[in-house]
């Protein structure tokens, strides 16, 4: 891999993260990883991780975090940047960056355990693979390249019975994954939406679904952001 700029943020004491121009990360991140919420026995695998910012977060404190975590992604500089922010944070026990297409199962099996996981996340794109905008870089247009039917499609592959997969979206596209979830066999357990205030309608969702699980959703109680993570 050839040299790239990047610059290493602070995520607390012990650990930073590698960002570049293209792969950087936001607060839906931080609340995707809260929402997540790994227990320590759990095996946990984050679809199109990016940077790696999610499974990272679960490591901000040496004493949490599930007992491994791998993060996948289809661009080499996202596993590039995953790898300087494991070493530098002393994680590769923990934290194993795959640089794979997450539509290919075949590949994606030969490099990760089918039926293992406890836990899988994705914070995937916001607009629909053919909604992209000309202004978009190639690394936006790349991960578009996937829809939420890949990745329901690989979560259920990965998941053992009973796992989770959390993913967070905008409100318009709650049905679309909500039905992609079904199809595979995962069903919604939780939603909560997120608003900037009480007042405004939410901006962003977080759904759990869980794999061969009844049919049940609970609705939580909204999370307010105000102009800030709070204890994010």
């Amino acid at each position: 891999m050839q040299n790239f700029e990047y610059t290493m943020e602070q995520l607390s004491d012990t650990l930073s993260i590698c960002v570049t121009k293209d792969h950087r990360f936001g607060t839906d991140a931080f609340l995707l990883s809260d929402f997540a919420a790994p227990r320590r026995r759990d095996l946990a695998c984050d679809l199109g991780t990016g940077c790696g910012i999610i499974p990272l977060l679960w490591y901000r404190q040496r004493e949490e975090g599930p007992r491994q975590a791998y993060g996948v992604d289809i661009q080499p500089l996202t596993i590039e940047q995953l790898r300087l922010s494991v070493s530098q944070a002393d994680l590769k026990e923990r934290v194993i960056p795959v640089h794979a297409d997450l539509t290919d199962l075949n590949r994606l099996k030969s490099l990760l355990p089918f039926g293992s996981f406890d836990l899988v996340t994705c914070n995937p794109p916001y607009k629909k693979a053919e909604h992209g905008i000309l202004s978009e870089s190639k690394s936006d247009i790349i991960a578009r390249m996937c829809s939420i039917d890949d990745v329901c499609a690989a979560a259920a592959k990965l998941l053992q019975f009973g796992g989770r997969l959390c993913i967070c979206q905008r409100p318009e596209r709650l049905l679309d994954v909500m039905e992609a979830m079904r199809r595979c066999k995962i069903e919604p357990k939780r939603v909560r939406f997120v608003q900037k205030r009480g007042d405004t309608a939410p901006w962003l969702f977080l759904v759990e679904g869980r794999k061969g699980g009844n049919r049940f959703l609970k609705v939580e109680p909204p999370l307010i952001i105000q102009d800030s993570c709070g204890g994010f």
